[in-house]
């Protein structure tokens, strides 16, 4: 990264994420009372004084080596502080200085990295001085701000200008390609994005629902780059009870929206639900470009499986996305993941992909001459004119002497000669008719 980080610390509970998203202006990083929501590392861009700055949400910081979630949480701050030009640790200014802020201090020590000490929740203006017992502490003079009301939060954004990096200059670069990874709990997601950039960037555990905010990782494929969107998984509504989850699973469905392509997650191991069928349904219908990536395939090949007939089956199953690739993978062992970045850059090719409106209109001739559309009460639809307006996804008007008398069926036809002489693969198309003139 060519801006400097800037890494939030602390345990749990103190308004870390609160912080993260009062600095990045938006709610990006999940806020609940229950203790311990924020696990995996969560990134936001800073932009302040003219400077720009990357800000990283991590978990609450625990030394109990009972639990190996507490375990992974830990070493992904440890990832977070190391990465870091300057860390925020960040404390309670109701509960002030409880043991455990004691030892995350002595954690940050090791390091030898600047530290700044926010003594957050000093809201209302007069509990301000309750940040002065923090300096026992001897992490330098605490700063107070209210995360959840904004105070002194610009006070703080300029401590944190003053003490960064000069700025260097960044390289020029589009804007990298973004990529969701979705699908239901535990269908490998998280390992198979810490394969694709061979660290471990997302927590993986056996528990279900271990992701809980939408943790983006920059990916430099040779030329291409991806920012690949890890998302909690998603269940039923009927199974969603904790008000985190809910929030989880918006997250995951508004990753969906705001993405170029989508990584449609499978496990391979069992059948393809009616659950995984929604999921495709709303990548289909948000317009997405989609890839259905079938994994843990090291499991599945024990029991004798056919390739090439696991991917007909899954097709079948999934036969209203016929038009999406099938990447059967092994996350675990690493098998074929990394044909997954060709397959995202084409079809964030075809996703983009525009026919001129000439050519189209040669195909239209083509397609009304061999097959003519069937005639409905008595009328047949005549069609005059086709042309391309939209792109991502792709989108096609077709002018008619009357749109009624079009039946489905025939739309499909054409949406079929269309994929036949173009490809679009992996891509949802849109078709309009309009009457002419």
């Amino acid at each position: 990264m060519t801006e400097p980080v800037v890494a939030i610390v602390g345990r749990p509970n103190v308004g870390k994420s609160t912080l993260f998203n009062r600095l990045v202006e938006k709610r990006q990083a999940i806020v609940d009372r229950t203790s311990g929501v924020t696990r995996d590392r969560v990134y936001g861009k800073v932009e302040w004084s003219g400077r720009e700055f990357t800000v990283i949400d991590t978990g609450g910081l625990t030394f109990s080596k009972e639990y190996t979630l507490q375990q992974q949480v830990r070493e992904q701050v440890e990832v977070a502080v190391k990465e870091a030009n300057l860390v925020l640790f960040v404390v309670d200014a109701v509960q002030q200085v409880t043991s455990l802020d004691s030892e995350v201090a002595a954690y940050l020590r090791r390091y030898n990295k600047k530290v700044l000490l926010v003594a957050n929740k000093v809201d209302p203006a007069g509990r301000e001085e309750d940040s002065y017992i923090f300096y026992q502490l001897g992490m330098g003079d605490p700063l107070p701000v209210s995360a959840t009301h904004g105070l002194g939060i610009g006070d703080l954004l300029d401590k944190i200008i003053e003490e960064l990096p000069p700025g260097k200059e960044e390289n020029a670069h589009g804007d990298p390609v973004k990529v969701a990874v979705v699908g239901k709990p535990n269908a490998g997601k998280s390992m198979l994005i810490n394969r694709l950039v061979e660290q471990e960037r997302s927590i993986v555990n056996e528990v279900p629902g271990t992701t809980r905010d939408n943790v983006d990782v920059l990916l430099q494929s040779g030329d291409c780059r991806l920012l690949l969107v890890d998302t909690a998984g998603i269940r039923k509504k009927s199974k969603v009870k904790e008000s985190v989850e809910y929030y989880s699973v918006n997250r995951s469905l508004k990753a969906i929206d705001r993405s170029d392509v989508v990584l449609l997650v499978v496990d391979g191991t069992g059948e393809i639900t009616e659950q995984d069928k929604k999921i495709a349904g709303y990548i289909n219908d948000s317009g997405r470009g989609i890839i259905i990536t079938v994994n843990k395939w090291d499991l599945v090949k024990e029991k004798g499986a056919n390739i090439d007939r696991f991917k007909s089956e899954v097709l079948q199953d999934l036969s209203f996305i016929s038009f999406a690739p099938v990447v059967i993978i092994s996350a675990l062992t690493g098998w074929r993941v990394n044909r997954l970045i060709d397959r995202i850059k084409l079809v964030e090719e075809e996703h983009a992909k525009r026919i001129s409106t000439p050519v189209l209109n040669e195909l239209l001739q083509d397609a009304v001459l061999v097959n003519p559309p069937p005639s409905r009460k008595g009328s047949r639809a005549r069609f005059y004119f086709v042309t391309q307006p939209d792109i991502k996804p792709p989108g096609f008007v077709f002018f008619v002497n009357d749109p009624g008398l079009v039946h489905f069926s025939y739309l499909r036809y054409l949406e079929n000669r269309l994929r036949e002489a173009f490809g679009f693969e992996g891509v949802p198309i849109r078709i309009k008719l309009k009457p002419r003139g």
